[in-house]
C-alpha cells in the first residue's frame, strides 16, 4: 500500500512538469538536427559534390546507428540511471555536432552523424522510458503529446534557422547550432530529472547488439548502392544475403534467450503490433517526405535554404495542430478510428502531392503539405500511446524499446529506398543528349548537380530536363507513401482492437504500471 501511495505523491508533485519541460528541450535537439540536414543537403551536394547515395549516407549513417543502439542504450539506461545515461547521449550528440560542423570532406560528416546517432539512441528512448515513471494512465496521452510536438516543434524551427545559418555562414553551421540546443538539455536534465533506474532490467547483449547494426547497416547499404550498381549486382545481392541472415540469426538469438533484449513475442500483442505498424509506417513516410521534399524547393522551384524551411511549415503546422487535438479526438472517437481515419489522410495528402508537377508551383504543395501534417499528427501520437497501453505493465520498458526501434528502422528504410527509387527514376528520366560521358555521369547524380552542370554548359534544356525528371521521380515516391499508408488505414481499422477494449487494457495496465514503476522512482531517488 505505501508502494502505491509513494507513486501517487510522485503523480501529483508538480515538479513533473518541470521534469517534461527537461524531455521537451532532449526533444528539441533530435528536431532540429533532422530538418536542419534535410535542407542542407542540396547546398552541401554542391560545395562537397555529395552525390545522391551520399546524401542518404549522410542522412542514414545517424539512422542507423541510432535505431541499432536504442535497444541497448534503454538497458544502460535502466540499469545504471535513465538521467545519468540522457545527459551521456547529450555530451555525444554535442560531440557529433562539433565535429560535423569543422568537417571539410563527405565521409567526415557521415562519420560525424554517426556519432550523433549514438547520442540520439541514448536521448530519444530514454526521454520516452521516464513518462511511465512521473504520468499516470490519465497524465500519460498528453504527455506523449507534449513531447512528440516538441520532437514535431524542433522540425520547423531547424530549417528555418539553419536557413538562417546558411544564407549568412558556411554549411557547417547548421551542425554547431545543435550546441547550445544541447547544453540546455544537459543542464534541464540535471536539474529537473529525477532519478529512475530498473536494476532489474536484462544485461546489454553485445552479440545481439552487433546483429542489429551490421544486418541493418548491410540492407541500407544494399538499397542505397542498388541504384547505381543494379539490383542484380553481386555486391547488391551478397548485402541482402548477409542482411536477411544476420536478422534471422538475431530473432532465432532471441528467441532462445531466457531474458530477450529484443523480445518478439511482444509482437504478438495484436494492438501492440498493429499500433507499432502505424507509427513505424508514420516515420517510413515522414522521413522519405523530408529526403525528397528540400531539393525540389530548392533545385526545382529556385528557393534558397532559408526560404525552404519556411515552405515546410505548412507540413510542420499541421502536425502540430493534430498533436495538441489528439488526446480530446481519441477520448471521444476512439484510438482505433482516429489512427485510421489520420493515415487515410495521410495517404490523400501523398497521393495529391504525387500529381505535382513542374509547373504546380507551391500553393499546389503548401496544400498537400497542410493536410499530410494534420495525417501525421492524428495517426502516430494515438499510435505510439495505444501500442503502449496495449502491453502488460511489466513488459512496458522492452515494449518502448521496441517500439522507438521499429519506428528509427522505418525511418532509415524509408530514406534508403525512396531516395534510391528516387535517384534511379531521376537518372533514367534525365536526359543528357550530348553532353560528354564524364558530365552527363556527374550530373545524374542528382538534381542539385545537374543544375550546376547546366549552369557551367549554358544548356537550358539540360535544366528543365532535371526538374522534369526529379518532380516525376517525386512523385512516384509520394505515390508509394499514399498506396502504404493506405493499406496501414484498412489494416488498422480492421484489425485495431475496439475503443473499450483499448481502455480497459490501459487501464489495466496503468495500475500495473503504477505499481511496477514506483520502486524503481524510489530507488532512483536514493
Amino acid at each position: 500500500m505505501a508502494t502505491v501511495t509513494q507513486l501517487d505523491d510522485t503523480h501529483r508533485d508538480p515538479r513533473r512538469w518541470w521534469a517534461l519541460g527537461a524531455l521537451v528541450a532532449s526533444m528539441l535537439v533530435l528536431g532540429f538536427d533532422t530538418t536542419i540536414l534535410n535542407v542542407a543537403l542540396p547546398t552541401m551536394a554542391g560545395d562537397l559534390g555529395a552525390t545522391t547515395g551520399q546524401q542518404q549516407w549522410m542522412a542514414d549513417a545517424y539512422v542507423v546507428v541510432f535505431a541499432s543502439l536504442m535497444l541497448p542504450a534503454g538497458l544502460l539506461g535502466d540499469r545504471f540511471g535513465r538521467r545519468r545515461m540522457l545527459v551521456a547521449g547529450l555530451v555525444v550528440f554535442l560531440a557529433g555536432s562539433l565535429v560535423g560542423s569543422l568537417a571539410d570532406d563527405v565521409n567526415w560528416v557521415i562519420a560525424a552523424r554517426t556519432v550523433m546517432g549514438v547520442g540520439a539512441a541514448l536521448v530519444m528512448p530514454l526521454a520516452m522510458s521516464v513518462l511511465p515513471s512521473l504520468f499516470g494512465p490519465q497524465e500519460r496521452t498528453r504527455a506523449v503529446g507534449i513531447v512528440s510536438a516538441a520532437s514535431a516543434l524542433g522540425l520547423p524551427l531547424g530549417p528555418i534557422i539553419g536557413g538562417f545559418l546558411l544564407n549568412h555562414f558556411w554549411w557547417g553551421s547548421v551542425f554547431l547550432i545543435n550546441v547550445p540546443m544541447a547544453a540546455i538539455g544537459i543542464t534541464a536534465c540535471v536539474f529537473l530529472l529525477p532519478e529512475t533506474r530498473d536494476p532489474a532490467s536484462p544485461k546489454v547483449d553485445v552479440l545481439s547488439t552487433a546483429l542489429t547494426a551490421t544486418g541493418l547497416g548491410a540492407l541500407i547499404y544494399a538499397i542505397i548502392e542498388a541504384p547505381d550498381r543494379g539490383w542484380g549486382d553481386p555486391l547488391v545481392l551478397a548485402l541482402s544475403a548477409a542482411a536477411a541472415a544476420l536478422v534471422a540469426g538475431l530473432v532465432l538469438r532471441e528467441r532462445r534467450v531466457e531474458r530477450p533484449m529484443l523480445d518478439m513475442s511482444l509482437l504478438g500483442h495484436r494492438g501492440f503490433l498493429l499500433n507499432t505498424l502505424a507509427a513505424t509506417l508514420v516515420m517510413f513516410v515522414l522521413s522519405g517526405l523530408l529526403f525528397v521534399l528540400p531539393p525540389y524547393l530548392q533545385a526545382v522551384l529556385g528557393n534558397d535554404a532559408f526560404g525552404t524551411g519556411l515552405r515546410l511549415l505548412p507540413m510542420m503546422g499541421g502536425l502540430l495542430v493534430a498533436a495538441r487535438g489528439a488526446e480530446a479526438i481519441v477520448a471521444r472517437f476512439g484510438s482505433r478510428a482516429v489512427i485510421a481515419t489520420g493515415l487515410v489522410v495521410l495517404a490523400f495528402a501523398a497521393i495529391l502531392g504525387s500529381r505535382t508537377t513542374v509547373d504546380s508551383g507551391y500553393g499546389y504543395t503548401a496544400l498537400w503539405l497542410s493536410v499530410a501534417g494534420l495525417g501525421f499528427g492524428f495517426s502516430v501520437v494515438p499510435a505510439m500511446d495505444g501500442a503502449l497501453a496495449a502491453l502488460p505493465a511489466d513488459r512496458a520498458g522492452s515494449g518502448s524499446g521496441l517500439l522507438m526501434t521499429t519506428r528509427q528502422v522505418g525511418g532509415a528504410i524509408g530514406i534508403a529506398l525512396l531516395g534510391s527509387l528516387l535517384a534511379g527514376t531521376f537518372r533514367d528520366r534525365l536526359d543528357v543528349t550530348g553532353l560528354p560521358a564524364g558530365l552527363g555521369h556527374t550530373a545524374g547524380e542528382s538534381v542539385v548537380a545537374a543544375h550546376l552542370v547546366a549552369a557551367r554548359t549554358g544548356s537550358a534544356p539540360l535544366a528543365a530536363s532535371a526538374d522534369a525528371a526529379y518532380v516525376h521521380g517525386m512523385g512516384l515516391v509520394l505515390l508509394v507513401c499514399g498506396i502504404a499508408a493506405l493499406v496501414t488505414a484498412l489494416l488498422a481499422a480492421a484489425f485495431l482492437p475496439g475503443t473499450p477494449a483499448a481502455r480497459n487494457t490501459a487501464g489495466q495496465a496503468g495500475g500495473s504500471e503504477d505499481r511496477t514503476v514506483a520502486p524503481a522512482t524510489a530507488h532512483g531517488g536514493q
